[in-house]
């Protein structure tokens, strides 16, 4: 049996599994079991798209993000990338026997992952017109002569330009596309992902002009129907795949987390410096990012990291070169900073509804150099702003640019395959339960360090 994974990056299952314009979606739903996909802590491109592939979680990876601290020391984060991944994938386990794999774009790739097939890198890519962004090298030319040069992302996504945009994130799909239909049609697989980030790039273009909840939405405004009609191109770009499928392939239509609108910044190191955990020399007289503070490394305690979600790091002596926790309070220092942090009010007072997690209690093992704490700001509703010079904790401005959506804990799924023994509506699905499902419905052998579990043993939560 063979495999095809379509992945669209932050696909809503609200709009999704609700848009009844959506006929390909709609007769997959039909045809197989379809529900909301609960992603991993964090909820984050990178590593979720891995974390679904080698169905193990972010701590057993090593991976907590786009970026990552490399050792201990106070010398920022570095960015992930394809090698940052070493745990094997669903790929590598069809490999093993013998079967072939088509990747394109899943994200971390690049530089671009070896498998036994093709794979093509992600946005991660810096320039795939001067990146060698293909395995086997060779497809990049192809591509590039197919689609009259292949797109990895939309630069400057974050950008109040908004005509430009979305002109570029729809040609960009339509492009990316082209190149899967291409591919899938002449080269030989057994397993074939591709993962469509222009969905990502509309959510945070435009998530204010759909969702009538949002703060920053205007009625009438001329943006209002760009997602939902993106989601219509997604429907016809898929029964574009659909047609080409040989019978009897197993389809997955799966996002790696969902979208929810986003309410403001919470600038976490302005708060932590108020609290008296994060020292400064000199308070900053404009807003400057938190790599250029002159920071009191032996007055401090914690640090954080700004993106989506909160890393929070204690200043741990012996740890640190400067740590001033000391390792015996390591513990309840770091019981009192997630109490307080979950105590945080938004601007008129009341809870802000934010999580704290510890690593060691959400993941299998802790590998690599995590996060003392995670925090979902508001349940991901407040996006964490690392920067200091606001003069405030509540903020409507993004240290990264102009952005509408930030992520939610639950993504979508859809699984149709002859033979299916379920149907219908399916709860209670996890990321990580993904590929094991998959192997199990194309009847090889599931191994034995993935976390996850086959669907397939669940029938009754599907009716």
């Amino acid at each position: 049996m063979k495999i095809c994974v379509l992945g669209l990056d932050c696909a809503a299952p609200e709009i999704l599994f609700h848009d009844q314009r959506l006929m390909n979606i709609r007769r997959l739903m039909r045809d197989g079991i379809y529900g909301r996909l609960e992603s991993v802590i964090p909820p984050i491109t990178v590593p979720a798209w891995m974390c679904m592939a080698t169905s193990q979680d972010p701590g057993s990876l090593g991976v907590y993000g786009f970026r990552n601290r490399l050792d201990h020391s106070y010398a920022g984060l570095g960015v992930a990338d394809s090698g940052s991944i070493d745990q094997p994938a669903i790929w590598d386990a069809l490999a093993r026997v013998g079967k072939k794999a088509i990747i394109v774009g899943v994200p971390p790739n690049y530089p671009p992952r070896r498998v036994n097939g093709i794979s093509v890198g992600c946005f991660l890519t810096p320039d795939p017109r001067r990146s060698d962004f293909t395995r086997p090298a060779a497809i990049a030319h192809k591509l590039n002569k197919l689609v009259g040069g292949y797109p990895v992302d939309v630069k400057g996504f974050r950008t109040d330009k908004k005509d430009w945009l979305k002109s570029e994130i729809f040609e960009m799909s339509r492009k990316q596309w082209q190149a899967v239909r291409w591919l899938m049609s002449e080269h030989e697989w057994d397993y074939l992902q591709f993962v469509d980030m222009g969905l990502d790039r509309m959510h945070h273009g435009f998530w204010d002009c759909f969702d009538k909840s949002h703060p920053q939405y205007a009625a009438g405004n001329p943006h209002e129907d760009a997602i939902p009609e993106y989601y219509r191109r997604l429907d016809e770009q898929i029964g574009g795949v659909l047609a080409l499928l040989p019978a009897g392939t197993a389809v997955l239509v799966a996002s790696d987390h969902g979208a929810q609108r986003l309410e403001g910044g919470f600038a976490v190191n302005e708060w932590l410096a108020r609290e008296g955990l994060l020292a400064l020399r000199h308070y900053p007289s404009q807003v400057t990012p938190f790599a250029e503070l002159d920071i009191d490394w032996r007055r401090t305690k914690a640090w954080s990291e700004g993106g989506y979600y909160a890393r929070v790091f204690l200043n741990v002596a012996g740890r640190e070169p400067q740590g001033t926790v000391p390792a015996a309070d390591y513990e309840s220092f770091r019981d009192e900073l997630k109490a307080r942090l979950e105590a945080l009010t938004d601007q008129a007072g009341l809870p802000l509804g934010t999580q704290v997690f510890k690593p060691e209690q959400i993941y299998r093992q802790v590998r690599n150099v995590a996060p003392d704490l995670i925090a979902h700001f508001g349940g991901l509703r407040w996006r964490s702003i690392g920067g200091i010079g606001y003069a405030r904790f509540h903020v409507q401005e993004n240290d990264t640019g102009p952005d509408a959506c930030n992520h939610a804990q639950f993504g979508a799924f859809i699984l149709a395959a002859p033979g299916l023994p379920l149907s219908g509506e399916y709860t209670g699905a996890r990321l990580l339960d993904m590929a094991p499902t998959l192997l199990d419905l194309a009847g090889y052998g599931i191994p034995r360090e993935m976390q996850g579990r086959s669907l397939l043993a669940g029938e009754k939560k599907a009716g």
